[in-house]
């Protein structure tokens, strides 16, 4: 890892999710052809991409069936305890309508809505996430959304995972396709035969899924424009070298533009950090994918103290934070801006990925600086409520029209001088 002495300013080498021009004008070509041939642009792009004819996008119930015969019972039972922890974090953030009565009469309010229906797109290709299915679906069934449709790209033998649906099986998701890709999210966005538009589109994807993402927007809600995972440590010489090296190599493994970053304030800690990386990567799997990451993206920032590598932290707004120093929960206060915050030595990033309950739907590219994790808010739609009183009507009116003449509309105002007639 690359070792940089900073004072209190530091800038992130990203790997943002913008495309290129090819990578854009292919995006808008595979919308624009689904939206005129639907169903046989899709077939036809899941031949091209995913290498596989399919007879039916629709994931049938034997199908289902058979991933449960192949999952291991106790993976199964790890899922369903993993999503009722993510489904009693969830229902905290619960919101209610709620109503105000002012004196003169008037009663002001908001109504809160679940959106009609939403699209999850779960990623393909190099791993199977059964947990992304947990962390977008649980949220939109608390928030009170009533069709959850999901999508996946299916291997070169027209399957999807087995821990995948049985995943979804688990949280009653009844709408599986296997399409991926922009003809995924087309198809979610402007509906196929057999795929119904959705209100909202959420879950991560490649650059091609992103970028399409960004393309329908505005047409459908979406969550995110989601890029590669990254991790800060903000760690002192209290933490365990190899702990910390192991965290930092967690998030290295998911993409080889993911971003992996240690602040330090002590130099001596920085140098072991990086040999332990350097030793710890040697026999991982994806060892490949491991040392792009690092190699791109993995940094070790070193400040002079441990006020300097909180606005380091604070300059980053990352994705994940891990806090592990000698007295954390004393920094928690001062941390500004971070996606989710890890705090102790037990809290290691994976145990939010997969088990405590948080959400891992997070904000990425330095977005943590304005934008939060994936709730039910994200599946929730609000609508202010208004019942005003003739008291206060007729109390104000003059009012109200004089800033509608203020502003040149004229008509406004008109609207409500009529009723003073």
């Amino acid at each position: 890892m690359k070792l940089v002495k900073v004072a209190n300013q530091v800038s992130i080498k990203r790997s943002v999710e913008v495309g290129t021009k090819e990578q854009r004008d292919t995006v808008k070509n595979i919308i624009k052809n689904v939206r005129a041939r639907k169903q046989e642009a899709v077939m036809a792009y899941t031949k091209q991409f995913d290498g596989v004819l399919l007879e039916s996008l629709l994931v049938s119930s034997q199908e289902i069936e058979a991933a449960y015969r192949e999952m291991d019972p106790n993976m199964i039972t790890v899922i369903q305890e993993a999503a009722q922890n993510i489904r009693s974090y969830h229902e905290q953030q619960r919101q209610t309508s709620w109503m105000m009565t002012e004196q003169n009469g008037t009663i002001l309010g908001q109504k809160i809505t679940p959106l009609s229906s939403v699209g999850i797109y779960i990623p393909g290709g190099t791993a199977s996430y059964p947990s992304s299915v947990l962390m977008n679906a649980i949220p939109a069934q608390i928030a009170g959304v009533r069709r959850i449709v999901m999508v996946s790209p299916p291997d070169q033998n027209g399957k999807l995972p087995a821990s995948v649906l049985v995943a979804a099986s688990e949280v009653g998701i009844k709408e599986i396709y296997k399409v991926g890709g922009a003809q995924a999210i087309a198809s979610l966005a402007y509906g196929i035969e057999g795929i119904k538009p959705v209100d909202k589109i959420v879950g991560p994807g490649n650059i091609f899924v992103a970028l399409a993402k960004r393309e329908v927007f505005g047409d459908v809600d979406i969550d995110m424009i989601a890029g590669p995972s990254e991790i800060v440590v903000l760690a002192d010489e209290s933490a365990q070298v190899n702990e910390v090296a192991a965290d930092l190599l967690s998030q290295a493994e998911h993409d080889e533009r993911s971003s992996s970053i240690l602040v330090t304030p002590s130099e001596s800690f920085a140098h072991k950090i990086a040999a332990e990386v350097k030793k710890q990567i040697a026999d991982l799997p994806r060892k490949d994918i491991v040392e792009k990451s690092i190699r791109n993206f993995g940094r070790i920032y070193v400040t002079r103290t441990m006020d300097e590598a909180i606005e380091v932290v604070n300059e980053l707004a990352p994705e994940h934070l891990e806090i592990m120093t000698e007295q954390p929960v004393e920094i928690l206060g001062r941390i500004k801006h971070a996606g989710a915050i890890f705090i102790g030595r037990f809290s290691s990033e994976p145990v939010g990925d997969y088990f405590a309950g948080t959400n891992h739907v997070l904000p990425t590219n330095g977005t943590a600086r304005f934008s939060s994790p994936l709730s039910i808010d994200d599946f929730q739609k609000k609508s202010s409520v208004v019942i005003y009183s003739e008291v206060a009507f007729r109390k104000h009116a003059h009012k109200i029209a004089a800033f509608a003449r203020l502003e040149g509309l004229e008509a406004h105002a008109r609207a409500i001088e009529e009723r003073m007639k």
